[in-house]
This record gives structure tokens, C-alpha cells and sequence, in this order.
């Protein structure tokens, strides 16, 4: 339990200072991959101020606990083949309420700008000569990674990390990118949203040449109390994934990172006492 005092001198200097909220401004906020615990004190500042906020569907609910009391709450989520709000109709809803004076938060799972919408809002607030402000947050593929126990990088492994989507507009796999090229020359790819053609990119990276024996992994709902981490081969990974039942939302990870989790599962060690390895790499080689 934390024992920083909830007093209000405690509050006013944990955010004096901070930007103040003013009405007919609206900031588009980065809630972080799911723990709280990651939000910036930009982003609670932003909370506490605001009359409207418009969160996405992975936004954890115990972040608005930081609101105010009289705050309007409307979820605007968008999941993957399930009814939801079209971007135009949240566009709008947000230049509206601006126009009439709120302060009106957009908050947004992981980082506004991190295959999110954040852009597409930002640029209609824009066109409709609305005030507005950024606040980064903390993005699933770095957070989540690292609640996993997986570095994005680590000297000995790799010196890039590639940031996909799995899937584009519509739904389908991306028909823009490269996958020779991703294939031959990332060293270490994580990839948002891909459960869906899981199996398909596997294939793509695999006959582009990527090695069957490396590591990849599945992390489902990072971050929170429900997270899972499967671990496998890449040439494995997808059937693997499919016989376990996890389910979006989900990172996919490939690399050489991946085993890097058997001395780096830090949460594992914190929550089951699990025993860690010094030399991860070794371990996997034997």
C-alpha cells in the first residue's frame, strides 16, 4: 500500500505548476496500456479538470476515478468487429461540446499518436479552429513489454525494434508493408492488434526468410490484473496461440528479446515466485 499522504497540500504540490484546463480547449490524452499506475501526472492533471471525457474501450474504468464529481462520462471505444462509435461522429462530438465552453478530454488506451486515432481527432480539431493539447502516454508495445519481461532492446540481441499494425482500415491484413523487408531487416518486430491473421503473418515473415526457432510471443491484456504471456517459435507461435484460447487485445512479439523473459519476468517473480535465470540467452542456446 502506497504511503504517500492523500492530504491537499500533498495534491497541490504534486500539480502546481501543471497546465490548467481552460473551457473550449480540448486535450487528447494518452491513458497508458492499462495500469493506472502508468499514467503521467499530465494526464491525471487533465482527468481531474475536465467536464467531459471521451475514453476508448481500453481505457481501465479505475481511471476515472480521478475525475470530478460532477464530470460528464461518455465511452466511445472501438473494438474489432463489434458495433461502435464511426470517427467522424467522436470528431464532432468533441468540436461541439468545445464550442460550448467544456473541457472536453479525449483519452485514448496507450499513446494518442500509436495507431490511434489520436492524429485523425488532432487534425479536425484543427479544421474546426479548436484549442487543443497533447499528452503522451505510455504505448502497449513498450509498457507491455516490459510488464512481460521482455526488453524492446538489449545490447546483446538488438539495436532496432519495428512497430507494426496487424491490421489496417478495414480490418484486413496490411497491404502496404513490405514483408521481405520487415522480415530481413528487423531485428526485433512488435505488433499491435495482429491475433486476428496471426497465422497469416507468421507465414509472410517465414517465408520471407525470418527463423523458424526464434522467439515470439503473445501478451494478452498487458499491464493488468488479467495479462497473459505465451511464449513459443515463431513456427509455432500461431497454432500454439490458437489452442490456448488468449484473446485480443494483444501484443505479438518477434525476436531474440522474447528470451530474454526467463531472467526478466519480474512480475512472475513478484506475483508466483518465480525463479529467474542470469543468462537467459545461454539457457535458450543449450
Amino acid at each position: 500500500m502506497s504511503t504517500i499522504p492523500a492530504d491537499d497540500t500533498y495534491s497541490k504540490t504534486l500539480f502546481d505548476g501543471l497546465p490548467e484546463f481552460l473551457p473550449g480547449w480540448v486535450w487528447l490524452v494518452g491513458g497508458g496500456p492499462g495500469d493506472r499506475g502508468l499514467l503521467t501526472l499530465h494526464a491525471v492533471n487533465a482527468i481531474r479538470q475536465a467536464d467531459l471525457i471521451v475514453y476508448d474501450a481500453l481505457v481501465d474504468a479505475a481511471i476515472l476515478s480521478f475525475a470530478k464529481a460532477d464530470v460528464v462520462v461518455e465511452f466511445a471505444g472501438k473494438r474489432g468487429g463489434r458495433p461502435s462509435p464511426k470517427q467522424q461522429d467522436i470528431n464532432l462530438r468533441l468540436i461541439e461540446q468545445a464550442q460550448k465552453g467544456k473541457r472536453v478530454l479525449r483519452l485514448k488506451g496507450g499513446d494518442p499518436f500509436i495507431f490511434g486515432r489520436g492524429g485523425e481527432e488532432a487534425l479536425g480539431l484543427v479544421a474546426a479552429d479548436i484549442p487543443f493539447r497533447i499528452v503522451p502516454g505510455i504505448t502497449a508495445g513498450i509498457g507491455g513489454l516490459c510488464y512481460a519481461g521482455i526488453p524492446a532492446t538489449h545490447r546483446d540481441i538488438n539495436q532496432s525494434v519495428t512497430f507494426l499494425t496487424g491490421h489496417d482500415q478495414t480490418g484486413s491484413m496490411p497491404t502496404a508493408l513490405n514483408w521481405d523487408a520487415i522480415a530481413k531487416g528487423s531485428q526485433v518486430i512488435v505488433m499491435y492488434m495482429a491475433m486476428k491473421h496471426l497465422k497469416s503473418i507468421t507465414e509472410k515473415l517465414l517465408k520471407a526468410g525470418r527463423n523458424p526457432k526464434e522467439g515470439a510471443a503473445i501478451i494478452c491484456n498487458a499491464t493488468t490484473p488479467k495479462q497473459a504471456v505465451l511464449v513459443s517459435d515463431l513456427d509455432r507461435i500461431a497454432e500454439e496461440t490458437e489452442k490456448s484460447g488468449l484473446a485480443p487485445p494483444a501484443l505479438f512479439v518477434v525476436g531474440d528479446v522474447v528470451r530474454m523473459r526467463e531472467g526478466l519476468d519480474w512480475l512472475g517473480y513478484v506475483t508466483h515466485n518465480k525463479k529467474l535465470i542470469s543468462d537467459p540467452l545461454s539457457s535458450s542456446r543449450s
